[in-house]
């Protein structure tokens, strides 16, 4: 058993990332934590930060979302120290992650991010993914930073349409 609750919290985020094939981002793991009252969401912050330094974990950030995945590094202590996470806590991962798992892949398969380039326009990145397979990779160029920012907000709502709206036409059946 683990007498330092950070440890086991950081245990507990190793786990979750090691059962998915994508990346979890902050707000799946913060709903996990918080819901099951495990840490507060600065404890969390502090143990998914201390995971990162020690190169367990590696984020991905974009304008509005980060993401966490395990590291091979990150695997090998799991395997080492993971039977100190308590049974029943396993269960509650396990449980919130079969129960969550359809909502949590389509929220890590729609990826949106913008930057200004260097002629002082922006560039709106946006992504499809199936696990860690990208299916779809398309960037825009707009004027300002509004337009910029209500692409990816409807790039979330209408990818697939979009996405099917293009394989439909590249086939030719539009």
């Amino acid at each position: 058993m683990l007498s330092d609750p950070m440890t086991l919290y950081k245990l507990m985020n190793l786990y979750m990332l090691k059962q998915v094939n994508f990346p979890l981002a902050n707000s799946q793991l913060t709903d996990f934590f918080l819901v099951h009252e495990y840490a507060t969401y600065f404890t969390l912050q502090q143990a998914l930060n201390e995971l990162a330094e020690s190169g367990l974990i590696s984020v991905h950030s974009s304008h509005s979302t980060t993401r966490y995945e395990i590291t091979r590094e990150g695997e090998d202590t799991l395997d080492f120290f993971g039977k100190n996470i308590p049974p029943a806590i396993i269960d509650d991962m396990n449980r919130y992650l079969k129960e969550n798992r359809f909502r949590m892949r389509d929220e890590a398969g729609v990826i949106t991010d913008f930057y200004k380039s260097t002629n002082q326009d922006y560039i709106v990145h946006c992504e499809l993914r199936e696990g860690k397979t990208t299916i779809l990779d398309l960037s825009l160029s707009v004027p300002d930073k509004k337009q910029a920012e209500a692409m990816c907000n409807q790039w979330k709502e209408k990818s697939p349409e979009i996405y099917s709206f293009i394989v439909r036409t590249l086939m030719g059946s539009e």
